[in-house]
């Protein structure tokens, strides 16, 4: 499956998931009233009238307790993935650490977060975790947070710790995670039904021959039993959505790097280090099991969220065995593995690749491109190691510092036009202040003014993290901000808008990620003029006269409108038109973006080439809906 393909497979995992909720709901409701009719008819005493009112009021209370139940507990999650990595004991990892364990981990996941083309997530370690595990949480890619076990940094190699990241990467891109966000409320709710019924039997008095007393206390042994039943099928289903969902995540992380060692290592390691991938704090590891990497509860069977660990490793290594298992297991018990020593005895090798020269020139079709999103290679994450190491330190320096990525993102939006960079500068000034503005430009024109095309996309994704850090009301601010500077007029670049406007969804996402809504429900054929003037602008930003945009204009339509006649018409307010285009296109079904993405990559390429340039302004509007796209499109 593509990336589209999977989404509208998300999608109908998040409905199955929703139905499966009202059933058991449902069922609970039913079980409920069962035991009060039997409770009223042992009574005798309640009229049939009076009897439907009894058991429409305890229906009222059961859906009321598991609704609200599952409603509290997504609210607590509705800031996402750090939300839930606090929760477990996460700390987070500093952006300047010296720790070589956790220096190692963040240019792991660096380089991970470019090759996919989504922004660096939060980065968190469960300092008194021993085991080898992890789990990335959050509503969309924004707000992700990946955590690793401190056992984990340790007892894995670069390459095992970079298929454990790939591993968690998949689930961001896959589209998991929201789901997983839902499966905790789902059961919290169901579980409080029956935690309800033993507190009331904890708390309660039933002494005597009190009747009223009698009944309360069958309606809670009823709950209590209803509520705990509810929660054993309620497992099952969390059970059987993850298992499938980690068999996934395992295939696109060998997709990805391109080896099986790696994953194959890190899952023998779990295996065979005493530890395994057992939590210590196994109470606070249930709620979150589906999350983790590795079965950190010990569940088997039915409530089992991971297939069995030798499935998984003979799903890479076929011929693997049970005894080779066991024979690590012995080996492993008198010395246990050391990540960085092995590190030091494999040593580094040199991919090879290197930076294209901004005139390169890619061969590429539609199709492909569709292929490349959210869907990283080998390749990718090669190009990703050369990119983060090409990125200067004195800018690797201010994208990790809170005081200066401010300045340092909106330089990356100012225009070469300096009528249009002065109207910039009074914006930033008006809401940032002088000394921020004069920092901007000072930036934009020592250390951006070279800065290779192809860097600029991935320093705003190693700097976003850092952004997020700031206070909400900064954070409201800055968007503001951004908004201005990529909206002061029409002659701001096609490429510069879309970077502004890429940067803006994400920092909105960050402050209310609850509200990202992932998969949309619209047809191509309702958002037609968003399309087109979409279309219209990229192919003009891509050609140098009238005749060759109208001719890349029209084989764009041809993808994703292919019955649909819409005179080339670039908008006369620029790329401002842009604004009210972005919401539409977003909302767009999995399989009508797929077609736009097609339309996006014929227009700017309908030669059959792309320059670095086009590739780099066709990544970000990918970013901008929600379809990230790796650097370097080439292939080997």
């Amino acid at each position: 499956m593509n990336f589209f393909e999977r989404q509208a497979a998300a999608r109908k995992a998040s409905f199955r998931l929703l139905l499966l909720f009202a059933l058991a709901v449902l069922g609970i409701v039913l079980a409920v009233d069962f035991g009060v009719w039997i409770a009223i008819v042992a009574r005798d005493e309640a009229r049939p009238a009076q009897t439907l009112a009894i058991l429409g009021a305890v229906s009222l209370v059961v859906i009321a307790t598991i609704g609200l139940g599952s409603l509290y507990r997504i609210a607590t999650l509705r800031d996402g993935g750090e939300t839930v990595a606090r929760q477990m004991g996460g700390v987070p990892v500093p952006e300047q650490t010296r720790d070589p364990q956790l220096r190692r981990l963040r240019n792991v996941v660096e380089e991970i977060a470019i090759a996919s083309g989504v922004s660096m997530p939060k980065l968190y370690v469960l300092e008194h975790e021993a085991c080898i595990n992890a789990f990335a949480a959050g509503h969309a890619p924004a707000d992700a947070a990946v955590a690793v076990t401190r056992g984990a940094l340790e007892r894995l190699n670069r390459d095992e710790l970079q298929g454990v990241i790939a591993h968690e990467f998949s689930h961001v891109l896959n589209g998991d995670m929201r789901l997983n966000i839902r499966l905790i409320g789902v059961l919290f709710g169901i579980l409080m039904l029956g935690v309800a019924g033993r507190r009331i039997l904890e708390h309660g008095r039933f002494g005597g021959r009190d009747k009223g007393a009698a009944g309360v206390l069958v309606a809670a042994l009823v709950a209590m039993a209803v509520g705990y039943l509810g929660l054993f099928f309620g497992r099952m289903i969390k059970a059987g959505v993850s298992r499938s969902r980690e068999l996934l995540a395992d295939a696109s992380a060998v997709q990805f790097t391109r080896q099986t060692a790696g994953l194959a290592g890190a899952l023998k390691k779990i295996g065979g280090v005493g530890d395994g991938a057992t939590l210590a704090h196994r109470g606070d590891a249930e709620e979150v099991s589906h999350m983790l990497f590795g079965d950190g509860v010990g569940l088997t069977g039915l409530f089992a969220t991971h297939p069995p660990l030798l499935q998984r490793i003979q799903a890479l290594e076929p011929g693997f065995r049970a005894d080779q298992l066991a024979n690590l297991q012995r080996k492993w018990m008198s010395e246990p593995p050391n990540g960085l020593e092995e590190d030091a005895r494999l040593g580094l090798n040199d991919s090879g690749a290197r930076l294209p020269g901004a005139a390169s020139t890619f061969t590429v079709s539609p199709p492909m491109i569709v292929a490349q999103v959210a869907h990283p290679s080998g390749d990718d994450y090669r190009h990703a190691d050369v990119i983060v190491a090409t990125i200067p330190d004195a800018l690797r320096t201010l994208a990790a510092s809170r005081d200066d990525v401010v300045p340092l993102l909106l330089a990356l939006l100012l225009n070469e036009d300096a009528s249009v960079r002065a109207k910039q500068h009074a914006e930033i000034g008006a809401r940032l202040g002088r000394q921020t503005a004069v920092l901007t430009d000072a930036l934009r024109s020592e250390q951006l003014g070279g800065l290779h095309p192809m860097l600029r996309l991935p320093l705003a994704a190693l700097a976003f993290p850092v952004l997020r850090q700031r206070p909400r009301p900064e954070l409201n601010v800055v968007l503001d901000t951004l908004h201005a500077v990529v909206n002061t007029d029409g002659r701001v670049s096609v490429f510069e808008y879309a970077l502004g406007s890429l940067l803006q969804a994400q920092v909105r996402e960050s402050l209310d990620p609850s509200l990202h809504r992932p998969f949309g429900r619209g047809r191509a054929g309702h958002a037609k003029s968003a399309i087109a003037a979409l279309l219209a602008l990229v192919a003009q930003a891509g050609h140098d006269n009238d005749h060759d945009a109208l001719r890349a204009y029209l084989a764009g339509l041809q993808r994703v409108l292919p019955h649909e006649h819409i005179d080339y018409a670039p908008p006369a307010e620029g790329v401002l038109a842009l604004e009210t285009v972005w919401p539409i296109l977003d909302a767009l079904a999995p399989d009508a973006k797929q077609a736009l993405v097609e339309a996006l990559t014929a227009a700017v390429s309908h030669d059959g080439r792309l320059r670095v340039a086009e590739a780099e302004l066709l990544r970000t509007v990918c970013g901008v809906l929600h379809c990230p796209l790796p650097p370097m499109l080439e292939r080997r």
